[in-house]
């Protein structure tokens, strides 16, 4: 699309935005990552033995957008997510501990095991949660950047959604209202490509998502969504501007799921081009941040490797807390369903 289509749009993070990468910077990227990479596997190898009950979503080859999303935002500022939506909250500083506890059903769980794979909701990390309804997210964040912006705290809000989502009519009218309130709001498009089978193409004559932000009036931000490090870029300058007062930011993040739309197993239907997942892998993130981290001198390869191995036996601790937690009791069951 060309500048004259697309005022508002711009491509890529601003120029020279590795230039002052650091260690504790790299290092902080990559264990979001593989935390979020390790998590998601394990739990779907879980899922398909039978030890773990339903099914999942999985967010592998998306850690990314995630990962660099939150390394610009604190406790205090409030996100909602997705259906596939463990990799915001592991991200965004989640335990694993309650979230496979969550996803195994026991009382344990960020949801006293209530609310399963998803509706992972953490408070105390503005983890608002995960959403079932594509684009359910979406108004939420907008209601926590309105109280953001009433009490003038100088948090901000972040609203994750996938491609489809922006086709519905909760996305319109929110974007449109946070725009005409300058509310401080980050709406972030994961596009993978598909809207669960669908291809982009068959659903949207826009090649970039992120051309809606100029019907009305914000910035929109094409990234690559497989590199951490732009992803951080482009959210950091969105954040500062919202806490400015200038309003909100639609960020498109081009990234890829590896598996289907939900399961760790093979394409249930021939929807994608196994030629197509094997290319998207090849540029995968976590190795991408571990190449330029070594490459750089920033980090030895036995320091991600030490990540990988401290994140294994955490996770190996966490599955094992969850098995011998306790199931919840029928009697409970209208425990945190009314309020008075």
């Amino acid at each position: 699309m060309t500048e004259t289509l697309a005022p508002n749009v711009t491509y890529g993070p601003p120029e020279g935005y590795a230039a002052g990468v650091t260690r504790e910077l790299v290092l902080d990227l990559h264990r979001r990552m593989v935390r979020i990479r390790m998590f998601e596997e394990s739990a779907g190898k879980l899922v398909e033995s039978g030890d773990m009950p339903g099914f999942l979503h999985l967010y592998v080859g998306q850690e990314a957008v995630a990962a660099g999303v939150m390394s610009v935002l604190d406790d205090v500022d409030q996100i909602t997510s997705t259906h596939r939506g463990h990799g915001h909250a592991i991200a965004k500083g989640a335990e694993f501990r309650p979230m496979f506890a969550e996803l195994y059903g026991k009382t344990t769980g960020y949801c006293k095991g209530r609310g399963g794979s998803m509706h992972i909701v953490d408070m105390n990390r503005g983890m608002l949660g995960a959403n079932a309804i594509v684009g359910g997210g979406i108004p939420i964040a907008i209601g926590a950047a309105f109280a953001a912006q009433y009490r003038g705290d100088g948090s901000v809000a972040a609203s994750f959604f996938g491609d489809g989502a922006t086709n519905i009519g909760a996305f319109h009218e929110s974007v449109n209202m946070a725009a005409v309130w300058d509310l401080p709001v980050l709406f972030i498009c994961e596009n993978n490509g598909y809207a669960e089978f669908t291809a982009q193409g068959n659903h949207m004559r826009l090649d970039d998502i992120a051309e809606r932000a100029n019907s009305y009036g914000i910035p929109g931000v094409v990234v690559d969504g497989m590199d951490a490090l732009a992803v951080r870029a482009v959210a950091k300058v969105a954040v500062d501007r919202a806490k400015r007062g200038e309003g909100p930011t639609l960020i498109e993040a081009k990234t890829y799921r590896y598996f289907d739309h939900q399961g760790i197993k093979g394409m249930r239907i021939p929807y994608r081009d196994p030629a197509e997942v094997e290319a998207w892998k090849e540029r995968d993130a976590i190795r991408l941040l571990e190449v330029i981290g070594t490459e750089r001198g920033l980090v030895r390869p036995e320091d991600f490797a030490a990540t990988w191995a401290q994140t294994e036996t955490d996770i190996a601790d966490a599955i094992e807390f969850a098995r011998s937690s306790p199931d919840p009791d029928p009697a409970d069951i209208l425990d945190d369903v009314y309020t008075v």
